[in-house]
């Protein structure tokens, strides 16, 4: 990863092993610098050549960071009580998925399942757009999107009294899973994951237009 913001929240939230880092960006950042070899990164010079080289962005900050990968397993994003989680599916442009870590982040989510075909969180562009968020929270990978539906039972699910309280966000609608629902405290939208086959609740416009029909 790159860039000051990003390597800041690294060194702070997750093990970097080396960060590279050009004579202008140490003079710039030199506390950075520091807390990154007190973390036990290796601080290796290059030129600003090198690091245009190491780096994807168009102009660099001249602080290219190596670290280990963030993703866990399911069941270890998940733990044992989730309150909020936030579930990628099919998400392929990394600054989408980025911004949804941070948002995910910043609303208090347990963690992110990034399921399907959605883009490595891993990815350069992901990682700036979640300005470090993704060092925050818990990220689990699965390819295959169906077991992340299956270990996320919605709010009152008989399948895992456990996780009956818990709010599953998803950024994504697949058929038949996903309904209008609420941010916890906020009337902005957001869609609640329900299991496949399951029956909605009539909303309060649809029963009052049923109650109407009987009625006449």
């Amino acid at each position: 990863m790159e860039g000051a913001q990003a390597v800041r929240e690294a060194v702070r939230y997750a093990r970097v092993r080396e960060l590279f880092v050009t004579d202008g960006a140490a003079d710039r950042h030199p506390d950075l610098v520091a807390a990154a070899a007190g973390a036990g990164a290796r601080i290796s010079p290059v030129t600003d050549r090198a690091a245009e080289s190491l780096a994807d962005t168009v102009t660099p900050q001249g602080l290219v960071a190596v670290c280990d990968l963030l993703d866990v397993p399911v069941a270890a994003a998940l733990g044992e009580r989730p309150s909020l989680v936030a579930v990628c599916a099919g998400i392929t442009d990394p600054g989408n998925a980025g911004t949804v870590i941070r948002v995910a982040d910043a609303v208090g989510a347990d963690s992110v399942l990034l399921a399907g075909d959605t883009v490595d969180p891993h990815n350069g562009k992901a990682v700036r757009a979640s300005t470090g968020s993704v060092f925050h929270l818990p990220l689990a990978r699965d390819r295959d999107a169906a077991p992340c539906w299956r270990r996320a039972p919605p709010p009152g699910s008989p399948c895992s009294p456990r996780m009956r309280r818990a709010s599953w966000t998803c950024t994504h609608r697949p058929p038949g899973r996903c309904s209008p629902g609420r941010w916890p405290g906020s009337s902005a939208g957001r869609r609640t994951v329900s299991p496949p086959n399951s029956r909605r609740a009539p909303t309060t416009a649809s029963a009052s237009r049923s109650t109407a029909a009987r009625r006449a």
